[in-house]
């Protein structure tokens, strides 16, 4: 169960129809992250092989590759898991000492590949794939069904590679936002490699898109905070294992909504560390933050005895204190969560990526493009 208290520190919200604005959309082209009707039976049964035969699953993409699986798996994998396979993230930068380092740590591993791109171009993906293509291929005679690509049907430097040495392959269209593509095959294969029920996390992905009512106060709420001069939000949790989604969340906001001179600018906040650093300029910085905090309502009663009550009642009590103290200067919004669960998760996907869309609406931007980003690729290819 979710609870939204987006009142407790807000008096006003924007006036405005996003019911005809989610109308319009859906009279459009409605994209696959929006359906959500996946093949699940075929991501299951790649997900089940990987899960049998892999110590280590790496998964190579950036942003939207990655980000979205990569948040689902930390929320709900325990803190010192140890079965396999593990999952390790790669191409998400251009250290050759990362690169270094991992062919060194899997050369004793039965290793799987899963390399993720729309586009099948992107530098950081194909720079990691080569050399990793070319360690799977000196090392297994099966290496071909060991590598499966996600990109898109068309074309691709991926495309033909898959089509050459007859990997296994997800297809994804070429309208997949990267940034919305973690409940599609591009998220959803990692996910399921990790031992992670897809089905309840499309379960809660439906819950959410049956009920809008929190998307469009929670969309009111950020734009009232925007014209108030509030140009920074703090994605902020007490739960360390979403720090991930944190990092998911900036990227989605960001990405959609930092256009034309103009959106929120996303940051992440983990508490209480973060206390200890940027608690003080929220508290007394310039006023133009506020804080949407995603609480975990845990239940394990981890009696602490300096205090006696359970450590989970002392970290409710920093949330609530935090909370009074930074208000007026940094308004708080509050999601609590009862339990890091699939469904749970797959709600906050949802529920996030259809405000970051509704949002983007009123600002007057696209939520599906991102040419500062295709910029930046742009300027870097010429000089490759």
């Amino acid at each position: 169960m979710i609870k939204f208290d987006f009142d407790t520190y807000n008096e006003t919200f924007t006036e405005c129809d996003l019911e005809s604005i989610h109308s319009d959309f859906l009279k459009g082209d409605i994209p696959n992250w929006y359906r959500l009707d996946e093949d699940r039976d075929a991501i299951s049964k790649c997900a089940q092989k990987v899960r049998l035969q892999a110590d280590v699953f790496i998964v190579i993409g950036i942003g939207g590759s990655y980000l979205g699986a990569q948040a689902v798996i930390n929320a709900l994998t325990p803190y010192f898991h140890k079965t396999k396979p593990e999952i390790i993230f790669a191409g998400t930068d251009l250290s050759s000492e990362y690169l270094q380092n991992l062919l060194e740590y899997i050369d004793d591993k039965s290793v799987y590949i899963n390399v993720i791109s729309k586009s099948g171009t992107t530098l950081e993906t194909l720079a990691t794939f080569s050399v990793l293509f070319d360690y799977m291929q000196n090392k297994y005679d099966d290496y071909n069904e060991r590598i499966i690509v996600t990109t898109n049907g068309e074309d691709g430097k991926l495309l033909e590679m898959a089509n050459e040495y007859h990997f296994p392959k997800f297809l994804i269209s070429k309208d997949t936002i990267g940034r919305y593509s973690v409940l599609t095959a591009v998220g959803l294969l990692p996910i399921a490699v990790a031992g992670i029920d897809i089905n309840a996390l499309l379960k809660g992905a439906r819950k959410a898109k049956d009920n809008f009512d929190d998307c469009y106060k929670y969309v009111k709420l950020r734009d009232t905070m925007y014209q108030e001069g509030r140009i920074v939000e703090a994605f902020t949790v007490y739960e360390p294992k979403l720090a991930s989604f944190t990092e998911w969340l900036k990227q989605l906001f960001a990405e959609s909504q930092g256009k034309e001179n103009g959106g929120i600018l996303p940051i992440s906040v983990i508490n209480t560390r973060d206390l200890h650093s940027l608690g003080q300029y929220l508290q007394e910085g310039i006023p133009m933050i506020f804080s949407t905090v995603i609480f975990v309502n845990d239940d394990i009663n981890l009696n602490i005895k300096a205090y006696d009550m359970p450590m989970d009642k002392i970290n409710e009590l920093a949330f609530e204190s935090v909370a009074e103290a930074n208000y007026p200067h940094t308004k708080t919004n509050a999601i609590i969560v009862d339990e890091l669960n699939e469904e749970n998760i797959g709600y906050l996907i949802f529920f996030f990526e259809m405000s970051a869309m509704l949002g983007c609406s009123l600002l007057g931007v696209k939520y599906d493009n991102q040419p500062g980003v295709n910029n930046y690729k742009e300027v870097l290819n010429r000089q490759m």
